[in-house]
This record gives C-alpha cells, sequence and structure tokens, in this order.
C-alpha cells in the first residue's frame, strides 16, 4: 500500500474516531479544510511539518499516523518484491513479510536454481525456522545432520546452529520459509 493512502486512512480514522468535522479538524490542527480533505483521499503527499500539525492537533504520536493497519489485508505482488540473490544467482531469497516488534517472525519464498546452495551462520538463541518444499529436491543440514526434502516436505528446526540448504535435484527449487525468533 502507498505510503500517502495509509496516512490519509490513518488521519480519517483519528478524525472520525473524535468525531470532528473537517473544518472542526482543521481548527485543531492549523492545516487547512481543503489540505485535511486532500490528505485523508491520498491525493497529497504531505510534507513532515504538516503531519506534525495533525499529530499536534489531534493529540496522538506522529508514528500513529504512518502506521499500516495492524488487521488490514496486504497484497504484495511477487514483482514488487526485492529478492536477495547469492550463490551467482542460483539462491535467490524474495524477503515476503519482515519481522515486526509484535510480531516474532519473518517469511520468504526462496528458488534455489540447479546447484545452488546457502550456509547460513547461526542465528540469535531460541531462533527456528520452518520450511516447507513446493518444487524439486533440497538437502538441509542443521549443526551436521542431513535431511532431504521432496515436494511437500518440511522441516523444523533450531537455527541458532549454523545450517544449510542446496538443490540436490535436476529442476528448480521454490521454498517457503519462515524465521521465528523468541521474545527476549
Amino acid at each position: 500500500m502507498d505510503i500517502n493512502d495509509i496516512v490519509g486512512k490513518n488521519i480519517k480514522k483519528i478524525r472520525e474516531s473524535k468525531k470532528l468535522t473537517l473544518d472542526a479538524a482543521a481548527q485543531e490542527t492549523g492545516v487547512s479544510r481543503s489540505m485535511l480533505a486532500q490528505i485523508e483521499k491520498g491525493n497529497v503527499n504531505p510534507t513532515i511539518s504538516v503531519l506534525w500539525k495533525i499529530a499536534n492537533g489531534y493529540k496522538t504520536s506522529f508514528s500513529s499516523l504512518l502506521k499500516p493497519e495492524a488487521d488490514a489485508t496486504m497484497f504484495i505482488p511477487c514483482e514488487e518484491i526485492s529478492p536477495l540473490i547469492e550463490d551467482e544467482g542460483r539462491f535467490i531469497n524474495y524477503p515476503v513479510f519482515l519481522f515486526e516488534e509484535k510480531k516474532l517472525f519473518e517469511t520468504y519464498r526462496v528458488v534455489m536454481k540447479k546447484g545452488g546452495s546457502q550456509t547460513s551462520l547461526a542465528h540469535l538463541q531460541g531462533t527456528e525456522e520452518y520450511v516447507t518444499c513446493f518444487e524439486g529436491s533440497i538437502e538441509v543440514v542443521v549443526d551436521g545432520k542431513s535431511f532431504v526434502l521432496n515436494c511437500g516436505d518440511s522441516i523444523k528446526f533450531r537455527a541458532d546452529v549454523e545450517h544449510s540448504y542446496k538443490n540436490i535435484g535436476e529442476e528448480t527449487a521454490t521454498l517457503s520459509m519462515v524465521i521465528y525468533y523468541m521474545e527476549n
């Protein structure tokens, strides 16, 4: 979702929760009625100083204007994800949902071309990985122990030890990966 849409929806939601008309909101914030209407529609890119005026006028935090709605549906087209490429292009990691402080996990889609591999050093203490193979065959080595995953197979393991992935098949392998971080 576009940041202007997020800001606009948040500002409108806060204004409506305070039961303010646009005219009353303009008086509270010092931002013109027409500017507030344009911001709420997502039609303009407000300056930081304008956002501060709105936050102060609504007596809310600046970050509350920028935060995507927690329960909102989020659609992420594949072509909008910037992949992390390793092993000379044979290991492609698409970060889909990134870590959030209140949600202690992140998800990835991994594409491993024939012969592709990746070795990871130990993650933070207590970290776990959940991996499902959706296409191809891979070898996962966790702390020196080897596991073969074929299409449809899954593995969960402590990722606070060295671990690696290798495409051992003749075709491209596709994986889904969830990394879960323990609460400190």
